[in-house]
């Protein structure tokens, strides 16, 4: 297994992406990127941290490459809108890949370039260095699956992004 930390916005919306691709095999929420140790969401949402709202995906290389995963990224959230989704604006929401290692480095390069390639060269998405990562409070997990049902802001966010989802990359949409 390997990982990958990406950074598209709100982090519930972008679990609910990636705990429906074929080989992902966990999606955690949290927070990377700033300079407070343990930082809480009360503190990342008001933007004084520096942290980005990020999910941490665990996936099988065999099944799924980091290339098409942030394939999957991209595509899935607007990597032109700097520091924003939606009506989601701060610097907790901005468009960041942190690889851990030099060939994810290259291959979100190459996401990038791909990405800039059909968005007319404004995408705004940042790779940024791998540092500290801390897991969202447990009421963050798997928010979709629970609360995010009864959530209007996830129920106008989420469905769209999943339909994206199942509408660009079929071939990697679980049954």
């Amino acid at each position: 297994m390997e990982t990958a930390i990406v950074a598209g916005g709100c982090f519930w919306c972008t679990e609910a992406v990636f705990r429906d691709v074929i080989g992902v095999q966990s999606v955690e929420s949290g927070y990377i990127g700033g300079t407070v140790e343990n930082p809480t969401y009360k503190q990342v949402c008001a933007g004084s941290t520096g942290h980005a709202e990020a999910i941490r995906v665990t996936f099988d290389p065999d099944v799924l490459s980091y290339g098409d995963l942030l394939d999957v990224f991209m595509g899935t959230h607007d990597p032109t809108q700097l520091n924003r989704q939606g009506n989601d604006v701060g610097t907790q929401y901005r468009s960041a890949i942190f690889p851990l290692d030099d060939a994810q480095r290259a291959e979100a390069e190459a996401a990038i370039a791909r990405s800039n390639a059909e968005n007319g060269g404004r995408v705004v998405t940042t790779i940024e260095e791998a540092s500290q990562w801390y897991p969202a409070e447990d009421y963050h997990q798997e928010y979709w699956e629970g609360e995010g049902q009864r959530n209007p802001y996830c129920l106008a966010v989420i469905p769209p992004k999943l339909m994206k989802l199942r509408k660009s990359f079929q071939a990697k949409v679980k049954a």
